[in-house]
């Protein structure tokens, strides 16, 4: 799927991928990270990442994005996954770089997976959030994306948006719209962090853990001023109040400590 730049923004083809479509994982990705590690099996429909005590690995998209619908199906390591972190992200490149990020914080078995995104404006982050997910995800496939507009940018999980960050640059605040971002997925050691604050360390007896993917999809979506390309739904407004509710766990706009003064989208946001 090539991009050409036109009328000042990249455009690229329409790819919609249903359930049970056929997406060439293998034709899609490249191996970024311990070609050993990876493995593109069902013809290259399905593309699995290991973690064990001599790698991690991971692999990022052949093609870049400026705006679209871009989604991925993830089945997350099962059973006794704590310490480990499975990234999901768009990024670009350089010190200045945009990036959106799902990064799944792995967990002792029978507790819930920790979801933590965040968002990157040209080099700047901190904005991280965090939620329980409200299923298992090692069960079966999910999907998880954005959507993402020269308007706003909505974190989505299946059907339901879990975020969303909106264009607040005429208040100041940076706003990824110019440069084109990567598709990036990585399963890694983060057991310095990742459960309980660092606390729970990988137990490598359970190892290899597995992280699996298909369904790679990509929607292409026309940018105009229109209200309906800036708003968001009454019915995605009302899901997203509702994971706030029942499922958020941390949100860097109620942390004082790091900010005394919260950041300025964060009353425009809410």
């Amino acid at each position: 799927m090539g991009s050409f730049f036109y009328r000042g923004f990249f455009v690229f083809s329409l790819l919609i991928l249903l359930e049970g479509a056929t997406c060439r994982l293998d034709k899609e990705f490249s191996v970024s990270w311990a070609v050993d590690h990876v493995r593109f099996f069902k013809g290259g429909h399905k593309l699995q990442l290991t973690l064990d005590q001599n790698s991690g690995s991971g692999f990022s998209s052949k093609n870049k994005y400026l705006f679209g619908n871009i989604n991925m199906q993830i089945k997350l390591v099962p059973g006794d996954s704590a310490g480990t972190v499975t990234a999901y992200y768009l990024s670009s490149e350089g010190s200045n770089h945009d990036e959106l990020d799902f990064e799944f914080l792995g967990n002792k078995s029978g507790e819930p997976y920790v979801l933590q995104t965040n968002v990157y404006a040209s080099g700047q982050g901190d904005r991280e959030q965090r939620i329980y997910l409200w299923f298992d995800p090692t069960k079966h496939f999910h999907s998880y994306g954005v959507i993402w507009t020269a308007q706003h940018i909505l974190f989505m999980v299946d059907s339901v948006p879990i975020r969303v960050f909106r264009n607040h640059k005429a208040a100041g605040v940076a706003y990824p719209e110019k440069q084109a971002m990567g598709v990036y997925s990585s399963l890694w050691n983060g057991d310095n962090w990742a459960t309980q604050g660092g606390l729970v360390k990988i137990d490598w007896s359970h190892a290899p853990f597995v992280a699996t993917y298909r369904n790679f999809s990509v929607q292409s979506m026309a940018e105009s001023m229109g209200e309906d390309v800036r708003a968001v739904s009454s019915e995605q407004w009302k899901k997203l109040q509702w994971v706030k509710k029942n499922f958020m766990i941390y949100n860097y706009c109620n942390d004082k400590q790091r900010y005394p003064l919260p950041p300025p989208e964060c009353s425009m946001d809410m």
